[in-house]
């Protein structure tokens, strides 16, 4: 039975770090906008693949909810009808939440398998909601745990709505990452709980301590990361795509605190492998951190004198919500000693 529901418990968290990585690609490509509304995208339940499809034309049926581009702003039909001869502006009506009209097909599709991406997510989250209910006179906080992924899904889709709604505001894309990070943690939490299998690991206090200083660290600079990245954005708006080479050429001065404190959380992380190496406290998963760090750093450095790499941006933002969740399951496991100890 356990080994089952944490079968499930790893795919939830296997597909949330898909959309992840999705929506890594999503920026990478500047395809935030790609579908202007939600949850349909241009008013389809699968998105046109040429701009013909979304501009008026006699004799076309329309469905209501349809959304075409007609003088540079989104109209969506009132209801379903078949148009005459020429444009009747009775049956259409502005689409007000936001005025970008602009049509993409490569954006439209990128962003629309990023949707798909969290709908599958979503339905696998709900999944373990419902099979965690068995789990229910063992240990509750399974099944309430698995209940609020799903409730946090649901929050973080509308977070995704509101991001669009915005045209892509700043403030929403770093609350909508953080969000992702807070479920990749509860989904750890319930594949950890769900986990009957004794580690051999020892309970040190300063190590405990040590490794929640590290995963804050690393949450501080995941937040100035995203800061980084928009003026990034905000350069690409300027130069565009192909100058890369001016992106960073005059950056934010939180850009060098970002880059220096990545200092300090390589030492952090490397004296705490040091010390659960010599006590042999049993972390071996601190090693997996220490790659991790080793090759941010590497697509930093990339990013910075390379101008921007293939793939370099969305890379370096994955590996940084898989070293979070690492990190975190390293604090799991350093604590759970402490509790057996308690109940001993």
């Amino acid at each position: 039975m356990e080994i089952k529901f944490r079968k499930i418990a790893k795919l939830s968290l296997f597909l949330v770090y898909l959309v992840i990585i999705a929506g890594a690609v999503v920026r990478m490509t500047g395809s935030g906008m790609g579908c202007p509304d939600w949850p349909k995208c241009f008013g389809y339940y699968i998105p046109p693949t040429d701009e013909v499809e979304l501009k008026w034309q006699p004799d076309r049926l329309f469905e209501k909810g349809q959304v075409i581009i007609k003088n540079k702003s989104l109209q969506i039909s009132k209801e379903t009808f078949t148009t005459n001869s020429s444009f009747n502006s009775d049956n259409w009506e502005l689409y007000t939440k936001h005025d970008y009209a602009i049509f993409n097909p490569w954006h439209t599709w990128i962003e629309y398998i990023n949707r798909l991406c969290g709908a599958l997510a979503g339905l696998a989250t709900l999944l373990l909601a419902i099979t965690s209910i068995k789990f229910w006179k063992k240990k509750k906080r399974i099944p309430i745990l698995s209940w609020l992924v799903v409730f946090a899904m649901v929050f973080q889709a509308w977070l995704g709505a509101t991001v669009v709604y915005s045209v892509l505001e700043p403030a929403k894309i770093t609350l909508h990452m953080f969000m992702a990070l807070v479920i990749v943690a509860m989904l750890l939490y319930i594949i950890y709980l769900a986990n009957s299998e004794n580690k051999l690991i020892r309970f040190d206090k300063l190590t405990l301590n040590l490794s929640i200083l590290a995963i804050g660290l690393t949450l501080v600079q995941i937040i100035m990361g995203t800061q980084v990245r928009q003026f990034v954005d905000e350069q690409i708006d300027i130069y565009g795509y192909e100058a890369k080479s001016v992106w960073l050429k005059d950056p934010l001065f939180l850009f060098y605190i970002h880059r220096s404190f990545s200092i300090l959380v390589l030492l952090l992380n490397a004296f705490l492998a040091f010390r659960i190496t010599k006590l042999n406290l049993g972390h071996i998963k601190i090693y997996w951190v220490l790659f991790l760090l080793i090759v941010e750093v590497f697509t930093g450095i990339a990013m910075n004198y390379l101008n921007f790499p293939f793939a370099s941006q969305p890379l370096h933002l994955v590996l940084a919500s898989i070293l979070f969740g690492v990190q975190f399951y390293i604090v799991l496991d350093a604590l759970k000693p402490r509790k057996n100890a308690k109940t001993s």
